[in-house]
């Protein structure tokens, strides 16, 4: 049987207005370009980092 992957939903709460470069870039490889959007994604380390380096802009909703 196949294994079911662990996934974790991420909801923007906070604009990338006047926030560096690098923080808006990561929110769009995240799915995530306009407020209250969500995206329910693969939950990998790299995932857990892109979200960590924004964790000031988004709320996750474990999944």
């Amino acid at each position: 049987m196949a294994k079911a992957k662990a996934t974790v939903t991420v909801r923007q709460t906070g604009s990338p207005i006047r926030r560096a470069p690098d923080q808006r870039q990561t929110l769009i490889g995240l799915g995530l370009n306009k407020m209250s959007r969500e995206r329910t994604l693969e939950d990998t380390p790299a995932v857990r980092g892109m979200i960590r380096k924004v964790s000031h802009l988004v709320t996750v909703i474990e999944g």
